[in-house]
């Protein structure tokens, strides 16, 4: 972001697959945070002048040559440092201390630590003596502390679980209180932010929604923006907040691929268009989306292919608009970290996103990404903040490739219709049983499986039908929902009854991980 808070914390991230919930926390403790590639760390460090810096997480081991460092100017700085993880053993190893492979393979899952000296990190929440759960990810360990440094907590596998020297305000933690299975971890952090840095916690999205809309101006200026819609939350948000920021030079392209939930196509053409006048321009492209989908089977090749439709939409209207420089999509980083590395370092993909990749080299257009830094539940807290309705700030995800993704095998529009038709009858039954906003999603999968059964007196030879609820709180982790039997007993009797095509309904009882939320 170009715009920042004079009060901040900056996050060099180190490859991590969850430093983004460091952000969250410390967002959630009122301080505004910025996360940077440890490649570009000090430029982001000059720039931002935080009151404190997070190290994070990463794959690498502090033990290997290449391994990434961080600037040496944060530890002169004077300011407080948190490491977590990785972040801990690359500051001991950068101040003086070693780093060794852990003999014993490492300490990971749940782990507990005794905390044996006072700490500031511990104030008003730990006391010397007790035991806490934490969770632990790591195969090194810090082999000898820096000058300075203390041991304050340990644990069975990590004689320096927590570190301090305190009066550097230097902290680093070997296990990651960022996230949910370290349940005092959120405190820890604020602890840090608020305590350590002493910052006073004032900051809001309403802070985050004014930031970014001098950032949309600044990048944009003058020129002419199209956004894309997809029907989903984040897309609605990212478009209501740049038109906030630059006005008509919006103009909006919902891409009606005949992929789209019951209803929904007119829903979202009537809120752009009646509730915010925005500029919009509704493309019928079922036929374009439906023909190029036709014998495609693999999960991967329809994301892309329906991303590159996407794209040739877009730069169509565009063309038709007399140009426009830059294109706005409703990318959150769930979607940017299941894609590629938020560094663009060694994650693995879990699957592309058809709004993750950056553009075709042959358009001349740059990408507008607001919500990039998000995730879900802070989109829905800033389409509040910027007044979207309830009703549409509350849905549940819907991601943009839409109902082929919820169609293993191949996508026709016969399938389309099938599924269309059973997906709301599953959530007119969740609504009416006062269930919706107790689910993060829900949704119904058409398998391209065939069972016999028995319909009357006559046999019959139809497709399954699978549902799917979770909850969550951000989307990287979900849980299943656990609906009773004659809940899932009245949606299954309904849909076989109701959908013609459809004679058998299954319960999805898988987590994520090793699932994904989405079937592709």
């Amino acid at each position: 972001m170009t715009v920042t808070p004079s009060d901040s914390i900056l996050i060099v991230d180190f490859g991590s697959q969850v430093t983004q919930l460091i952000a969250r926390r410390v967002r959630e403790a009122g301080v505004y945070s910025e996360i940077a590639p440890f490649q570009s760390a000090e430029a982001a460090f000059a720039r931002m002048r935080p009151k404190g810096v997070i190290l994070s997480g990463g794959p690498a081991s502090v033990t290997a040559e290449a391994s990434p460092r961080a600037p040496q100017a944060l530890f002169e700085a004077g300011i407080p440092i948190l490491g977590i993880c990785y972040g801990q053993q690359l500051m001991s190893a950068q101040l003086g201390g070693s780093v060794v492979i852990s003999g014993d393979g490492g300490e990971f899952g749940r782990a507990y630590v005794e905390v044996k000296q006072p700490c500031a990190l511990f104030d008003g929440l730990w006391s010397v003596g007790e035991r806490h759960q934490v969770w632990m990810s790591h195969g090194d360990k810090v082999d000898a502390l820096p000058p300075g440094f203390t041991p304050v907590a340990v644990s069975e596998g990590a004689p320096y679980a927590i570190v301090a020297d305190e009066a550097r305000r230097f902290y680093g933690v070997q296990f990651h209180p960022e996230v949910v299975h370290t349940p005092d971890g959120a405190r820890l952090i604020a602890n840090f932010a608020r305590h350590v840095c002493g910052l006073a916690g004032d900051w809001s999205m309403a802070e985050f929604r004014e930031a970014k809309i001098a950032e949309i101006r600044a990048q944009v200026g003058e020129r002419r923006v199209i956004c894309g819609l997809s029907g989903g939350v984040d897309s609605a948000v990212a478009a209501v907040l740049i038109h906030e920021a630059i006005g008509d030079q919006l103009t909006c392209v919902f891409v009606d691929h005949g992929l789209m939930r019951a209803g929904e196509a007119d829903e979202v053409v009537s809120l752009f268009r009646g509730h915010y006048n925005i500029p919009l321009v509704h493309v019928e492209a079922e036929a374009l989306f439906l023909g190029g989908l036709a014998g495609v089977t693999d999960p991967e090749a329809k994301r892309k292919f329906i991303g590159k439709t996407f794209i040739d939409v877009f730069e169509d209207e565009a063309r038709k608009l007399g140009g426009a420089e830059f294109l706005a999509q409703g990318t959150l980083y769930p979607d940017v970290i299941e894609s590629v590395s938020f560094t663009g370092g060694p994650s693995v993909t879990i699957k592309s996103h058809h709004n993750v990749g950056g553009l075709p080299e042959r358009m001349n257009m740059r990408l507008v990404e607001p919500l990039r830094e998000l995730f879900k539940d802070e989109v829905r807290v800033l389409g509040r903040e910027l007044g979207l309705p309830e009703a549409f700030v509350g849905r549940h995800p819907f991601p943009g490739p839409g109902l082929a993704i919820r169609i293993p095998g191949e996508v026709t529009k016969e399938r389309c219709d099938i599924l269309r038709k059973a997906d709301a009858i599953y959530l007119e039954e969740i609504r009416a049983n006062g269930l919706y906003d107790a689910i993060w999603q829900a949704f119904a999968v058409l398998l391209p499986v065939r069972t016999v059964g028995v319909m009357g007196d006559g046999r019959t030879y139809e497709s399954v039908c699978a549902l799917r609820a979770v909850t969550s709180t951000d989307g990287m982790t979900a849980d299943i929902y656990p609906f009773d039997a004659g809940f899932l007993a009245r949606v299954a009797t309904r849909i076989v009854n109701e959908v013609q095509g459809i004679n058998r309904v299954t319960y999805d009882y898988t987590s994520k991980p090793p699932g994904t939320i989405e079937w592709e």
